[in-house]
């Protein structure tokens, strides 16, 4: 268990933050969150709160929402929070060197990979664009780099063939969320010691772009399923037919194929586009301004597709 007199700022922002948030104030412990502005969302555009900041309002925990972390007052009101630990996860901003040295115990960051492959801003995608088979949390304390710090504790996960960004962000949220809690009390207690990184197996996963989804087909089949489930459910995979963007939710690879890359062609009553190497089955897709439909369905109201051009 944690010591109820320590004190713990949290850090973090999206929806994968949220179970470690939750855990750690169950401890009474958390005295302070720090997440990102709302943001405009959806197709209305409303302004949306960060779902770390959800969480925190309804534990009743105070919450600042700095579009920086060199704005005026913020660093005031870490001290003023005078926190033993910060804990990170997700929180998708530079800590200075004056933040990492504020609490004693220093700033712990629950990071989505097994350190130290895919230190960076999309650990999670990186492994699926991979074809990774395992990935996992890392527990470590943060220094001056990107995700070079000692590390705690890993624990792993697998990644299953039709894992999405989504899904496999819930399996770590939880995950992560259950390693921290069994690490932090020996990290506070000064029993638990992180040690460095390995020098060998480092990749870095850079930040997803909103073009990176566009489907290249000259690239092998497999290469494009994977970035069906990697950009699902953001930026998302896309190419376009006809000057009409077309979302691809869910498809799968097929080996062999003996037409021209990018040619549009139907495979056991579905859509299917040929690649630089098989073929890329679509079972789900989303034409602009529509709802989602099965590959079949789409085709049974698509007056043209065979032997045209996705580009």
């Amino acid at each position: 268990m944690i010591k109820e007199s320590i004190r713990i700022v949290f850090m973090g922002s999206p929806e994968i933050a949220v179970p470690a948030l939750e855990s750690l104030a169950e401890t009474g412990c958390v005295v302070g969150v720090v997440t990102q502005p709302d943001r405009p969302a959806g197709r209305g555009k409303h302004l949306t709160p960060p779902a770390v900041k959800i969480a925190a309002m309804a534990a009743g925990i105070p919450v600042i929402q700095p579009e920086k972390m060199k704005d005026p007052g913020v660093f005031e009101q870490l001290k003023d929070w005078a926190p033993d630990v910060i804990v990170v996860m997700a929180f998708g901003k530079i800590l200075r060197k004056n933040v990492l040295e504020l609490p004693h115990l220093g700033c712990i960051n629950v990071h989505a990979s097994l350190l130290p492959r895919w230190r960076g801003a999309s650990p999670i995608q990186a492994a699926i664009l991979a074809g990774d088979e395992l990935t996992g949390v890392s527990i470590m304390k943060m220094d001056a780099g990107m995700d070079t710090g000692p590390v705690y504790a890993t624990a792993q996960c697998e990644i299953g063939p039709q894992e999405t960004t989504l899904s496999l962000s819930e399996k770590l949220a939880g995950l992560g969320a259950k390693t921290l809690m069994k690490t932090l009390p020996a990290i506070v207690s000064g029993d638990l010691q992180p040690q460095p990184q390995p020098e060998t197996g480092v990749t870095i996963a850079p930040l997803i772009q909103k073009d990176d989804g566009r489907l290249d087909f000259s690239l092998p089949a497999i290469e494009l399923e994977r970035k069906v489930r990697a950009f699902n459910p953001w930026p998302s995979a896309y190419f376009y037919h006809h000057d009409v963007m077309i979302k691809v939710i869910r498809a799968h690879a097929v080996a062999d194929c003996s037409l021209d890359s990018g040619v549009c062609l139907i495979e056991r009553g579905a859509p299917a586009i040929a690649a630089g190497e098989g073929m890329l089955i679509l079972d789900e897709i989303q034409c602009a301004g529509k709802k989602a439909m099965a590959g079949n369905a789409f085709l049974a109201g698509c007056r043209i597709w065979e032997d045209e051009a996705a580009i």
